[in-house]
């Protein structure tokens, strides 16, 4: 099974590697450029929409193990049409409500495919969980490799905790994490940029694998939960304080945990720390958890504790004057 894994992350890896290339020049010669802006740490016009060169070959196979799953059909639909969403966003700002209400049907069609066995108060909150876990992800591509590193060691790690998966699973978490792989290397440093095409895409793919392999599979919730710490934290964190503190919590920013340690620190070594952090943090916690389903709670608190504490000390969610 490792072997075959291996191949399908070779395959992820180069379809995505060439492809990052093919849309770099096609960025470049057709003016898909993401411009500076108040969020932004890159000082000048970078290419974008670079996700599609993941977002396609995943697609591409979720339809073909439809054969396999009837589940994966609607889950390829509707991660197309939200990287299609996010590159027309990518192109041209698309208004809030059209961009919301892609990312609700995506979400919709992705749990109705599912068919999940829950009450409606369940769907409800695996919808609403799902739509804000996409737009988090999108909150978090803000510098260079770190949503595509998250991506690469949920992958990884769901492989390594939820190991019984159907054979079709498993093998779309090696297709996956390759690609992250081949992306990186456009991506980390940044000569193309994921953009909405990519993040948005990222947050159905990896919010649908979490309901398959922690809600509804073999893996307790909490060790899923426990891998998407530093996502979840520092989006969820940031907006609160936003919010409580009357800021425009709507309008670009600079204040999250990630922006504030990469103004610091820089990019590159920023998102090295996050992987490693995932790694050496969240990874023995998550297997804890799956080890011991009892102390997923606490094991839980424990994985945020850092980031709760380092979010305290930088002020995240403030306005960098107050820093001074």
């Amino acid at each position: 099974m490792a072997s075959a894994g291996l191949i399908w992350l070779a395959a992820g890896l180069g379809a995505a590697a060439l492809l990052s290339q093919l849309l770099l020049h096609v960025a470049q010669r057709r003016a898909w450029l993401a411009q500076p802006n108040r969020r932004s740490f890159h000082q000048v016009a970078t290419p974008t929409s670079g996700g599609l060169a993941f977002a396609a070959p995943i697609s591409l196979y979720l339809a073909f193990a439809a054969q396999e799953a009837p589940i994966a059909s609607g889950w390829a639909a509707a991660g197309a049409g939200l990287a299609l969403l996010g590159w027309a966003d990518d192109r041209r700002e698309l208004c809030r409500g059209l961009r919301l209400g892609g990312q609700l049907l995506a979400v919709l069609l992705t749990l109705w495919w599912f068919r999940l066995d829950w009450p409606w108060w369940g769907w409800a909150l695996a919808a609403l969980l799902m739509l804000w876990h996409i737009n988090l992800c999108n909150f978090m591509d803000g510098i260079d490799g770190l949503a595509a590193a998250q991506c690469l060691f949920f992958c990884l790690a769901a492989l390594w905790l939820a190991g019984d998966l159907p054979g079709w699973q498993a093998r779309l978490l090696w297709l996956t994490a390759g690609a992250m792989l081949g992306f990186l290397a456009y991506n980390w440093p940044a000569r193309i940029f994921m953009g909405d095409a990519g993040s948005l895409y990222i947050g159905l793919l990896t919010g649908g694998l979490f309901l398959l392999a922690f809600v509804d599979g073999p893996a307790p919730l909490a060790a899923g939960a426990i891998l998407l710490t530093g996502f979840w934290f520092d989006a969820s964190y940031t907006l609160c304080v936003r919010i409580a503190t009357g800021q425009a919590f709507l309008e670009a920013h600079r204040s999250h945990l990630y922006q504030k340690l990469a103004a610091r620190h820089g990019k590159l070594r920023t998102t090295a720390a996050f992987a490693a952090f995932c790694a050496c943090w969240l990874l023995p916690l998550a297997w804890a958890a799956a080890a011991w389903p009892g102390w997923g709670a606490p094991l839980l608190l424990l994985a945020a504790l850092p980031l709760a504490l380092a979010a305290w000390r930088l002020r995240a969610g403030l306005p960098e004057r107050r820093m001074e």
